[in-house]
């Protein structure tokens, strides 16, 4: 096993904190879970919850998980490891007491843990406190969706995102790496539609040099296969990670991805659907459908980000760009000084004070801290890796 691989065990998967623990939570002595919205520092409420069920995929994405990193003597986490789906079902629960009314299961890839629409089942009986049930959705590579999509909306599951970068083979599955073929991603995209977990989102990351000759090829797919039923984004390759070689070359604007769609099908730009949407929203000019910009290295969304991301592991994290993560496993497996396990409302207490002193805005910042500096190896910050919290 390389040197690089023992490394990345511990600091790519669990950034130190202090003497290289994660932090535990503070539980403010006799604070009580009041219902209702959580602002943070810079008074953005706290609305989604992206959990990831596992560490592990099947693809190695260079922008994610590359292959001379994660490769076959990586180890992922042990199953003991990882939160159970009812230890899921408990935290997500307490979030929504807390103000979430979106969760979204990802990994690694979601598809991989077995039995997952268990899970999903458990989560679309959550309600809010005025009764509503959740935006429970999901995002997946699509190799595995073709036969789960059916079983997965009769669980409860209301939409899917799919990540697509191509829709020419060769260079689909050069950009996934373990040669996987297109075809697939297609089936399986075609099987949310037909089982209802519409509209699809077909997310595309465009990164310079390798795949914006494919920009209108997906558009022209979508467009003419399912019109309004499937809605593209564009997303900017971004300096996710430590481990993805990200350099801002090779990153094209959602600008100039805009001007070539819209050489080849005008658009006109549709209103945000809610607060906090990442994606900018576009309109095809002859009303067949939309697409999406997601301009997080040209155009920070910090500003309204109302997100929070629990690792497989229970580690919650603030932002997507994060260093450190709170232990809410120790939480949920440990116990009161009195010997009795944490109740929901303590948790609940924690979770507001870390979502209350939350002041990130990493993609506001990167102009004054450029990113191509900020590495491990030239002394900067190492961020958490997406493939371990999710997109």
């Amino acid at each position: 096993m390389s040197e690089r691989n023992i490394i990345a065990i511990h600091d790519l998967r669990s950034p130190a904190t202090g003497a290289g623990i994660p932090e535990i939570p503070a539980l403010p002595a006799g604070t009580e879970l009041s219902p209702g919205l959580l602002s943070d520092s810079l008074g953005r409420t706290l609305h989604d919850l992206r959990i990831s069920v596992t560490d592990r995929c099947n693809f190695r994405c260079s922008y994610c998980m590359p292959k001379e990193v994660f490769d076959k003597d990586y180890r992922f986490l042990p199953q003991t490891a990882l939160l159970s789906f009812e230890e899921m079902l408990r935290i997500a629960r307490i979030f929504v007491a807390c103000g979430v009314r979106k969760i979204r299961l990802t990994g690694g890839e979601p598809l991989l843990r077995r039995h997952l629409e268990h899970l999903v089942a458990m989560l679309a009986d959550l309600r809010t406190p005025d009764g509503d049930p959740l935006d429970l959705t999901l995002t997946t590579n699509g190799s595995l969706l073709a036969r789960k999509a059916a079983a997965l909306r009769q669980a409860g599951l209301r939409r899917v995102t799919v990540s697509l970068d191509a829709m020419d083979d060769r260079i689909f599955r050069a950009m996934n790496d373990v040669d996987f073929p297109v075809a697939d991603v297609l089936a399986g995209i075609d099987a949310a539609v037909a089982a209802g977990l519409g509209p699809v989102k077909v997310n595309m990351v465009v990164k310079r040099g390798t795949n914006e000759n494919e920009i209108v090829p997906m558009a022209r797919h979508f467009r003419e296969r399912h019109g309004g039923q499937v809605v593209l984004r564009f997303i900017e390759y971004m300096d996710v990670g430590a481990t993805n070689g990200w350099r801002m070359d090779q990153v094209l604007p959602s600008a100039e991805v805009r001007a070539r769609l819209h050489a080849a099908f005008p658009l006109v730009p549709l209103d945000a659907a809610q607060p906090g949407e990442t994606a900018e929203r576009w309109a095809y000019a002859d009303g067949r459908g939309e697409v999406g910009f997601i301009s997080s290295v040209t155009q920070a969304f910090c500003g309204d980000c109302n997100r929070a991301r629990l690792s497989t592991e229970g580690q919650l994290y603030l932002c997507l760009f994060a260093e450190r993560g709170h232990d809410l496993r120790s939480l949920l497996r440990g116990a009161h000084p009195s010997g009795r396990p944490w109740s929901d409302a303590e948790i609940a207490a924690a979770i507001g004070l870390i979502w209350q002193r939350r002041d990130d805005r990493y993609s506001q910042l990167r102009a004054s801290r450029p990113a191509e500096t900020d590495t491990p190896e030239s002394g900067g910050r190492r961020r958490i890796e997406m493939s371990y919290i999710g997109g």
